[in-house]
């Protein structure tokens, strides 16, 4: 998904590539050491059970941290962005198996302002559930 986009190229209303974060346990471990996040619900599967979660869930700011991959990968290297904002509306629950969870984040351009500015609306979803909600940013594109 990854190029260059221009400001006189992107028309409101126009859908995004959808694209797709795939993670295992492996990955919140990696997150919990980058972040210094080291909450257990995220790592300890019997402490996330016994505080009444399905099974381990990958960090909110993690999850966030993809829909802000997918904005910057849309982009291209000269745009910026200079507003993100997300709600967090369910976690993402991280199974031990071989298939670890996927977040698929899609997105569509809500307006066109001054100065280069795109206003993008965002979804991201595990399996048939939205994770966060509320989802925006605006880009500053060349």
């Amino acid at each position: 998904m990854s190029g260059q986009v221009s400001y006189a190229d992107v028309a409101v209303g126009a859908e995004l590539p959808p694209a797709s974060y795939h993670f295992t346990r492996l990955s919140l471990v990696k997150y919990c050491g980058a972040s210094g996040d080291f909450n257990p619900i995220h790592w300890n599967e019997r402490f996330a059970k016994a505080v009444g979660l399905p099974d381990l869930i990958a960090h909110g700011m993690f999850t966030m941290a993809q829909a802000g991959r997918y904005v910057t990968d849309w982009a291209g290297p000269g745009a910026v962005v200079v507003e993100f904002g997300v709600r967090f509306s369910a976690p993402v629950v991280v199974p031990d198996d071989d298939r670890g969870a996927t977040i698929s984040v899609t997105g569509k351009v809500g307006e066109k302002l001054e100065g280069n500015l795109v206003a993008l609306a965002l979804t991201a979803r595990s399996g048939e559930g939205k994770v966060l909600t509320r989802a925006r940013a605006v880009v500053r594109l060349p």
